[in-house]
């Protein structure tokens, strides 16, 4: 494999301006990742050099994350409709007119959005960890649908614990086997929690993950889209996710009989673990789908 260089850059989309990371030739099958709460573009580091001598990887960081620039809030709506506007925008800028998609966590909801809204854009899913059935939604959500059905200040204060450096952990290591959790490097939690930090990042993410019901209703028009256009799906799932079950995962080969299930002993976070895995398995996929090895 050739040496791989990671170019750094930002496209302005209205408002905004949208950090990405990009490898890979120009002229390759672009894939286009979606980083999840509440990390950014960082998430991939690991990744995009595994896949980035046959493909054209993009890593933007969505707003209210990483290094992407926004309105306060007050004057830009932190919705999940306003992060697939966003990512709608960024890749007409960059001229993205066919890509496969990398879901995870809230990188699905967006990559979602923008797959019903532009369905002869996507060539492929993967999806890790990113959710679109009821059935992947584990009892950790519990005290975010309190808050969905009774939005008072008193159940969003109750939020405020997931914002704390020990959920950050938690998240990190939750399911990770102690035998791999040497590979739980301290760079991507702290990078996460300084996000969390900031002014006014706490506020961000309580207003996202209030908008995070928008979602759920959305899940029968997403399966609709699957079965309809039954993009080739690969589900790459850290089964010990508190969030995500792995019957997620599974649930995709009910709309898309020929999608590829792979479940791996590891947390949230699986790429923190199993990067070159996910990697190889990514390859092999796309090198179906594009023809490309």
């Amino acid at each position: 494999m050739n040496a791989i260089t990671t170019r750094y850059a930002t496209q302005n989309v209205g408002e905004l301006e949208i950090f990405y990371r990009e490898a890979g030739p120009k002229d390759a099958p672009v894939l286009l990742l979606l980083h999840g709460y509440p990390s950014s573009g960082h998430m991939f580091r690991d990744l995009i050099w595994r896949l980035a001598d046959r493909y054209r990887v993009v890593a933007p960081d969505l707003p209210g994350y990483g290094s992407t620039k926004a309105p306060p809030r007050g004057r830009y709506a932190y919705t999940f409709d306003n992060l697939a506007k966003a990512m709608e925008g960024f890749t007409e800028a960059l001229g993205l007119t066919r890509y496969a998609l990398y879901v995870f966590d809230y990188g699905a909801p967006t990559a979602f959005r923008l797959a019903t809204m532009h369905p002869e854009r996507v060539t492929a899913i993967i999806t890790q960890n990113g959710n679109a059935y009821e059935e992947g939604l584990l009892p950790a959500w519990d005290p975010v649908r309190r808050y969905w059905e009774n939005p008072t200040a008193e159940n969003r204060e109750a939020l405020k614990a997931l914002q704390t450096r020990e959920t950050t952990l938690w998240q990190y290591l939750h399911g990770v086997p102690d035998a791999i959790r040497d590979r739980i490097g301290p760079d991507g939690i702290a990078h996460d929690q300084a996000i969390l930090d900031r002014p006014d990042g706490a506020e961000i993410q309580l207003d996202l993950i209030g908008d995070y019901k928008t979602n759920v209703a959305l899940y029968p028009e997403w399966q609709a889209y699957f079965r309809q256009y039954q993009p080739p799906i690969l589900a790459v799932w850290g089964d010990g996710d508190p969030f995500f079950g792995p019957d997620g995962a599974r649930a995709y080969a009910r709309d898309v009989p020929g999608a590829e299930i792979h479940l791996f002993e590891t947390g949230h976070f699986a790429l923190e673990t199993h990067a070159a895995e996910i990697a190889d398995l990514i390859r092999g996929f796309l090198g179906r789908v594009n023809g490309v090895g």
